[in-house]
């Protein structure tokens, strides 16, 4: 072989040295604009599930105070007590990373306490954001969470 013959190869292998160097660091430029965009969305799935997981804990409180209530027992749980079932069960069981819980519960016995008559316990909570609530907020006004239980009286 000649001379001739080997130059074309070692300019293939220069060239391609020079392409790769030249593109070493622009891996870590589109890493780093890509990077927020990637948080952002981690973020606000984290935020999404947590909002999720509270309404399905306020859904369980006004079901657990609705059945403490309707129960036959001598004597009947007066309004205040039935209250304090879904209070202490959203206290106990909503993330709210260190703020305070306050849900607020109402419990309607429209037609009495005697058997076969409805009550209802409606539990609402303001859910205000945990991770983007500070920084970015996709929902202008705070998330208004509800949940309406009705059983009758045993």
């Amino acid at each position: 072989m000649s001379r001739r013959e080997k130059t074309p190869v070692l300019a293939n292998i220069t060239t391609g040295y020079r392409l790769r160097r030249s593109q070493r660091g622009a891996a870590l430029v589109e890493f780093a604009l890509i990077l927020p965009c990637l948080l952002l969305l981690l973020f606000g799935i984290i935020e999404f599930s947590i909002a999720l997981y509270d309404k399905a804990v306020i859904t369980n409180a006004s079901r657990e105070a609705a059945r403490a209530g309707i129960v036959y027992a001598v004597p009947q749980l007066t309004v205040a007590q039935i209250e304090s079932v879904a209070t202490s069960y959203c206290i106990s069981n909503l993330i709210t990373f260190g703020s305070a819980a306050s849900p607020s519960v109402s419990v309607t016995q429209s037609s009495g306490t005697s058997t076969g008559n409805p009550l209802t316990v409606t539990v609402s909570y303001t859910f205000g954001g945990m991770v983007l609530g500070k920084s970015f907020n996709p929902v202008p006004n705070a998330l208004q969470l509800t949940a309406s239980t009705t059983m009758n009286y045993e």
